[in-house]
C-alpha cells in the first residue's frame, strides 16, 4: 500500500515573507498576483529568497477502455502516435518546453502499443490500457496502487536531479470521460455540467458521451472512497499523475497544474491529502466544458485564460514565466529602507 504524508507549509515564515513583499519599492499590493505567487512560493520553499530550478514536465500516456463506447472523436491509436510525435519533438508541448527551459519526460503508463523504449520513453506500463468502465472497473485496486507508486517514483527521480518545480501532462484518448466522472463523483457537480466535447465532439456526440457516462456511474456499487473511485473510473496516466503530485508535495516542490484532466487529477489527490493544494499553482483555465466549474470548486485562481484545450502540460508550461517574474520580484527589487525612498502608500 502506497502511503503519502504531505504537510502544510510551516506558517512561521508567512509574516516575514509578507513584510518583505510589502516593503519592496512599490505601492503595497500593486504587483497583484505576482505578490500572491511570491508568497506561495516562499511558503513552499520556506525561504525569503526562493529559486526555480530545473523545471520538468512529466507526461504520462495511456489508453482507455471506455473508448470502445464511441465517447471520443479521436481513434485510440492517436495515443501512441502522439507519444511518438513527442519523442521526435514535433508536438505543442515540445516547443513550449524548449521555449521555457523545461525538461520533458515521457512515460508509458499503459499504452496499447509496443513502444520504442530504447529511444527515451520510460516504461512504467501497468497494462495495455484500462478496461471499459461502462462494464467493469477500469483497473484493480492493485493496479491503482502500482500507478501511484510509479508516478511518485518518477517525481523522486527528477527531484534527485535538482528539479523543484514540476508540471504534469497527459496523453490518452478517452481521458476527458474518465475526468468528467471523477469530477462528478468527487464534487457532486451534476454530470451534465462535467461533460464536454473532448477532442471535438459535436452536440450529438456529447449527448452520446453523457449517456454512456450516466450508465457507467449508475452501475457503481463501490464504497465511495477516493481510491475506489479512482480505480473504478480512472486512467493509468491519471492515477500516476495524482501519485506524482502527492510525492511532489511531500518533496516541497511547486506543482504547476495544467488543464481539465490534470485539474481533476489534483482534485483526486486532494481527496486523499488536502495538503497537496498548498503546493499547486493552476496554470490556466481551458476551454473544456467543466474546467471552470472544477477550478471554482477548488477555489483555484488560474494564471492564464488563452482558450487552450490541448493538454500535454501545455498550459502549465505557458504559465511558467509568471512564476519566474514573481520570484524575480522577491529577489531583485530593492526595499524602501535600502533605496532611501519614502513609503508612498
Amino acid at each position: 500500500m502506497m502511503h503519502f504524508s504531505p504537510q502544510h507549509p510551516d506558517e512561521r515564515i508567512r509574516p516575514l515573507l509578507r513584510e518583505k513583499i510589502d516593503n519592496l519599492t512599490k505601492p503595497k499590493g500593486s504587483l497583484g498576483r505576482l505578490e500572491d505567487l511570491a508568497l506561495q512560493i516562499g511558503m513552499i520553499q520556506q525561504t525569503l529568497s526562493p529559486e526555480l530550478k530545473k523545471p520538468c514536465n512529466i507526461l504520462f500516456a495511456a489508453d482507455h477502455g471506455i473508448v470502445e463506447e464511441g465517447v471520443s472523436l479521436s481513434p485510440k491509436e492517436i495515443t501512441w502516435q502522439q507519444l511518438s510525435n513527442f519523442l521526435h519533438g514535433g508536438a505543442g508541448i515540445n516547443f513550449l518546453c524548449r521555449q521555457h527551459g523545461f525538461r520533458l519526460l515521457l512515460a508509458d503508463s499503459g499504452v496499447d502499443y509496443d513502444l520504442p523504449y530504447e529511444q527515451g520513453i520510460r516504461n512504467l506500463s501497468v497494462g495495455k490500457g484500462t478496461r471499459n468502465f461502462l462494464k467493469e472497473a477500469a483497473m484493480s485496486p492493485e493496479e491503482c496502487q502500482l500507478c501511484l507508486e510509479r508516478g511518485a517514483s518518477l517525481v523522486d527521480e527528477v527531484f534527485e536531479s535538482g528539479c523543484n518545480v514540476v508540471s504534469f501532462g497527459e496523453m490518452g484518448i478517452g481521458n476527458t470521460s474518465a475526468s468528467s466522472v471523477w469530477m462528478h463523483l468527487f464534487t457532486r457537480i451534476p454530470l451534465e455540467q462535467c461533460v464536454g466535447a473532448g477532442s471535438g465532439l459535436n452536440a450529438a456526440g456529447i449527448s452520446h458521451k453523457l449517456d454512456v457516462l450516466k450508465r457507467a456511474v449508475a452501475r457503481y456499487n463501490g464504497n465511495g472512497e477516493p481510491l475506489d473511485i479512482m480505480a473504478e473510473y480512472g486512467g493509468f496516466e491519471m492515477v500516476m499523475a495524482a501519485g506524482g503530485m502527492l510525492r511532489a508535495a511531500e518533496r516541497n516542490m511547486i506543482i504547476l497544474v495544467d488543464g481539465f484532466i490534470m485539474t481533476n487529477c489534483i482534485l483526486a489527490a486532494s481527496r486523499l491529502h488536502p495538503e497537496v493544494l498548498d503546493y499547486a499553482v493552476f496554470g490556466h483555465q481551458g476551454d473544456e466544458s467543466g474546467h471552470k466549474l472544477v477550478l471554482d470548486w477548488l477555489q483555484a485562481r488560474p494564471l492564464l485564460n488563452l482558450g487552450l484545450r490541448l493538454g500535454e502540460g501545455s498550459g502549465a508550461v505557458c504559465a511558467y514565466p509568471i512564476l519566474e517574474s514573481a520570484v524575480r520580484m522577491l529577489n531583485e527589487m530593492d526595499n524602501f529602507a535600502h533605496a532611501s525612498i519614502t513609503k508612498y502608500f
